[in-house]
């Protein structure tokens, strides 16, 4: 099965997915609002919609990279150097400013689940910051020789997907505990913020380092 990466490499990317799958953002923030509003049933349609969503942006980077890399190896090196400096540029930017969990209670209890699924999709799909992340981090899991190249990454993207789900699951199952519990507990943010800096801070170097020799 050549289009599963090494455990070291898959380690260290379920290490990181985990950590992003926890950490406070647009998608979360849309899927406890709606199990708030509407109810856990609302809220796994979302899930299911931001999921889509990566689904589409892994076909776009698997598809995509793998086209850079054989039109340009040195092109391929350039963009996981850009990658690098931009997860290093995430690590400072989550210590200057840390996350933000702002959930207010909905008296809207209407929406389909096509509804639901659609406002996940396109909370992820058009999301700047998540088109940037998808393009500059799953290729630092892997190599520009590597003729498995496609396969590796659209295994990564799905499976970053899957890693997502039991932690999305148990953020809608504890959405009306956890929506106050995190606003009131701005330190467990914030040692999220450290955590998120610190992981992609370590990947950064790597890239760097690595590239250096």
């Amino acid at each position: 099965m050549d289009f599963i990466p090494s455990l070291p490499t898959l380690l260290a990317f379920s290490a990181a997915s985990l950590l992003l799958a926890a950490t406070p953002g647009p998608d979360m923030t849309l899927s406890i609002s709606r199990a708030l509003a509407q109810g856990k049933n609302a809220a796994l349609y979302v899930v299911v919609g931001t999921s889509l969503g990566i689904v589409v942006h892994t076909m776009l980077v698997a598809f995509g990279i793998s086209a850079l890399i054989t039109a340009s190896p040195t092109a391929f090196l350039i963009l996981k150097t850009g990658g690098a400096a931009y997860l290093l540029w995430l690590a400072i930017q989550a210590l200057r400013y840390g996350s933000t969990l702002t959930v207010k209670k909905m008296d809207d209890v209407r929406g389909t689940p096509l509804a639901n699924i659609s406002s996940g999709f396109w909370v992820n799909l058009l999301n700047p910051k998540v088109i940037i992340f998808f393009m500059t981090f799953l290729p630092q899991f892997v190599s520009a020789g590597d003729p498995a190249v496609t396969h590796k990454l659209l295994f990564l993207g799905f499976f970053f997907i899957l890693i997502g789900m039991p932690v999305n699951t148990a953020v809608i199952l504890a959405a009306d505990w956890l929506a106050g519990w995190l606003q009131k507990n701005r330190r467990v943010l914030r040692g999220l913020d450290y955590t998120f800096a610190g992981v992609f801070s370590i990947f950064a170097a790597k890239i760097f380092f690595t590239q250096a020799k």
